[in-house]
């Protein structure tokens, strides 16, 4: 049930009301009652939208620092703020309008989140969403299965009869289809489409660049008015340069992650401190431009994946420095 706020006394009492609200949103618990709840109070005053604004502002000076703090009072009551009991906020129809509304006057509508600091617009609108170092299974169907990697955000629909159709938004998925041969299962991202009937494969966005791999049987992907097929072991790749082409792939570090590790063969460090701050709070910064191109062999267990941190650093001496929000500086 949503209690409503109590009256704002002072303008400390308002910008607290204001804190909670983002603090909210950053959790990942935010609700659909909240989002509803976000919007009466916005509308109730300009003084509560200017509070919302600077807030916003705020959180996103403080960055991951600010991130940790929601992350560890996510399961509290923050001061005035309305707790939802209705289901997640991550249903389109909902969040396209309530939170939406509530935030396009500030400017958060399409925007990218620096560091990530909390989820886009885009993936707060979807259907499933994971968190930082969040791995999950979904069956659509008894011929769909899923597995979200971390910070992965997807939406789900019917394209048409016989057809289903996910969207990645954002991060990476790995698809177990068994469609018959009058049905089809279809992964748009990016402008781009990736089709199978009885196959599995494993689709990653980073914002504008998609990854296809092929596990099992045969996957088409098409992108503008290019098309090719990935057979069993390969991997095509397509970004704003076009369609790539299909070359064959190590299946062991790609699908690493589906058994909780990640592996590293022949990589820059720039590129591994990357990877690694996807499955982890906060993000390790690299201030040695020198040891960026440094090559990296390694296993790192995502369950310890702050490991890699004291292994990163040992490996290559470099001096480490802890900052709140789990920000490990090296250099």
């Amino acid at each position: 049930m949503i209690h409503p706020n109590p009256p704002a006394t002072g303008d400390d009492t308002v910008k607290d009301q204001a804190t909670a609200w983002i603090m909210r949103l950053a959790s990942g618990s935010a609700t659909t009652a909240d989002a509803e709840a976000l919007r009466r109070w916005r509308s109730e005053n300009a003084a509560h939208r200017q509070a919302f604004a600077e807030a916003r502002l705020l959180w996103e000076t403080l960055g991951l620092a600010a991130e940790e703090v929601a992350r560890q009072t996510a399961s509290t009551d923050a001061p005035g703020l309305p707790i939802g009991a209705a289901r997640p906020l991550a249903r389109r129809g909902v969040i396209g309008g309530a939170l939406a509304a509530s935030v396009a006057a500030i400017g958060y509508v399409g925007a990218k989140p620096p560091f990530r600091f909390w989820p886009s617009l885009g993936e707060l609108q979807a259907d499933y969403r994971t968190a930082t170092g969040e791995r999950r299974h979904l069956a659509l169907a008894d011929d769909v299965s899923l597995i979200l990697n971390t910070q992965t955000s997807i939406g789900v629909g019917l394209a048409s009869p016989g057809s289903r159709v996910i969207e990645l938004i954002s991060g990476e998925a790995a698809i177990t289809a068994k469609a018959t041969e009058f049905t089809r299962f279809d992964v748009v991202a990016a402008g781009g489409r990736a089709t199978a009937a009885v196959a599995r494969f494993d689709v990653r966005r980073d914002g504008a660049a998609v990854r296809v791999t092929c596990l099992d049987g045969v996957v088409d992907v098409g992108h503008h008015d290019r098309s090719v097929t990935v057979p069993p072991g390969h991997q095509v790749i397509y970004d704003a340069l076009g369609l790539q082409k299909v070359s064959a792939i190590d299946l062991a570090v790609v699908t690493a992650w589906q058994q909780g590790q990640l592996i590293f063969r022949h990589e820059p460090l720039a590129r591994v401190i990357e990877e690694v701050n996807r499955y982890r709070p906060g993000r390790i910064v690299l201030l040695n431009e020198e040891l960026s191109e440094r090559d990296v062999v390694a296993t790192f267990h995502l369950s310890r994946i702050d490991e890699a941190v004291g292994y990163l650093a040992q490996t290559f001496n470099a001096r480490t420095r802890h900052l709140p929000g789990g920000v490990v500086v090296l250099s």
